[in-house]
């Protein structure tokens, strides 16, 4: 079985008879996958042999959650592998694995290494409608993160919600399209857009402003650029570290010196005090008016 695990019975038969296959089964030293495949005990319960081992027939591909677990947006959860067929094909599935049916699933196919698996954006959606064993929030830390990886596009999730008018939770989904597609790019950020920068009373910015300074190029969280201010919202996990609140100091550093003044706030205050952010934003736009003003 190599380093795979599995095997299929015409390769077996070539080595062994099928009395002896039989008989290895019924002592436990190889388990029936599916009808045609077999794998060591040892290797039955991996979700990647088990998913292998249910696309050797070439009509299939991975979808749903474990589609996501191959693009590294997700670990894949216990239970069993996801396929989508053909609506032609049929929907039974096998020990630890489901099958889905849906029409058109040749086109969403692309490959990770050897497996064939749905597109990012159809695996995003097909598993939004259907998280169980995940979590809803676990599919929507999902979404934003192939978003900035960049492994996906607003738009082609656009395109997929279209297609899908009953999912469920639809809205809650395409709500969080629409801001990621504005600029947001994180929890916080989408947080800080929410609840701070859009809140009554609060003037128009631009997000993902593009900034050169000093032959750097950088994108400002928020930016309101009649007066050169921008906010940058600080996750804690990643603005944390001794090494990026440096990186953050010399960043502002060569704002400055394009005559930018930047104004942070970390996820604490942003979350616990949005009053109060609010008011420090008001109050520096203020002041970088008048500063404008006597120019």
């Amino acid at each position: 079985m190599g380093e795979t695990g599995w095997i299929t019975a015409a390769e077996l038969q070539r080595q062994v008879s099928p009395r002896t296959i039989g008989a290895w089964v019924s002592s436990g030293k190889l388990v029936l996958l599916r009808p045609g495949v077999y794998a060591l005990p040892s290797a039955a319960n991996g979700w990647r042999v088990r998913l292998a081992a249910a696309l050797t027939r070439g009509d299939g591909v991975a979808s749903h959650a474990t589609a996501l677990a191959l693009w590294e947006l997700i670990e894949h959860p216990p239970g069993p592998v996801h396929v989508t067929v053909e609506l032609t094909r049929s929907a039974r599935g096998s020990r630890g694995v489901t099958v889905h049916r849906s029409a058109g699933i040749d086109a969403e196919r692309r490959r990770v290494g050897s497996l064939s698996v749905t597109s990012v954006e159809r695996s995003l959606v097909d598993t939004w409608g259907r998280p169980a064993p995940l979590r809803r929030p676990d599919v929507r830390a999902a979404v934003i993160t192939a978003l900035r990886r960049r492994q996906g596009s607003t738009r082609e999730l656009a395109v997929e919600l279209a297609r899908r008018p009953r999912l469920p939770g639809r809205s809650e989904l395409a709500s969080l399209v629409t801001l990621l597609a504005e600029g947001c790019q994180s929890e916080l950020e989408i947080w800080g857009c929410l609840q701070v920068l859009r809140a009554p009373g609060m003037p128009p910015f631009v997000q993902q402003r593009p900034i050169t300074a000093a032959g750097q190029r950088f994108f400002l969280d928020a930016a309101y650029e009649d007066v050169q201010l921008a906010v940058e919202m600080d996750g804690a996990a990643w603005h944390g570290s001794r090494s990026q609140r440096e990186r953050d100091i010399e960043r502002d550093a060569l704002l400055a010196t394009v005559g930018w003044q930047t104004l942070r706030f970390g996820f604490g205050r942003l979350t616990r005090a949005p009053e109060a952010c609010r008011r420090d934003i008001l109050a520096a736009r203020a002041a970088r008016q008048r500063l404008f003003t006597v120019r």
